[in-house]
């Protein structure tokens, strides 16, 4: 969460009810630009899953070997217009 701190979002770990956990990611310069971003696995081969993240919609995002790739990503996607 330090990537996405050091790019000026906010963001915390959500635990829901139901055990779904993700991270909430939140532009503070435009509150209504938000993202629910997941880390899983997807498996290749059955023995050696490969770990990702993932937009809120489905979309696999970035590898999770490189959380500051992911972070920039994110920003680029919740920057206001302007910034």
């Amino acid at each position: 969460m330090s990537e996405l701190d050091a790019r000026g979002l906010h963001a915390r770990v959500v635990r829901t009810r139901t055990g779904r956990v993700f991270v909430r990611v939140i532009n503070p310069n435009a509150t209504s630009l938000a993202e629910n971003v997941t880390c899983r696995a997807q498996a290749a081969m059955p023995s050696h899953p490969d770990w990702y993240y993932w937009w809120s919609w489905g979309e696999r995002m970035h590898t999770a070997e490189d959380p500051a790739g992911a972070a920039t990503k994110v920003a680029r996607v919740l920057a206001a217009v302007g910034e």
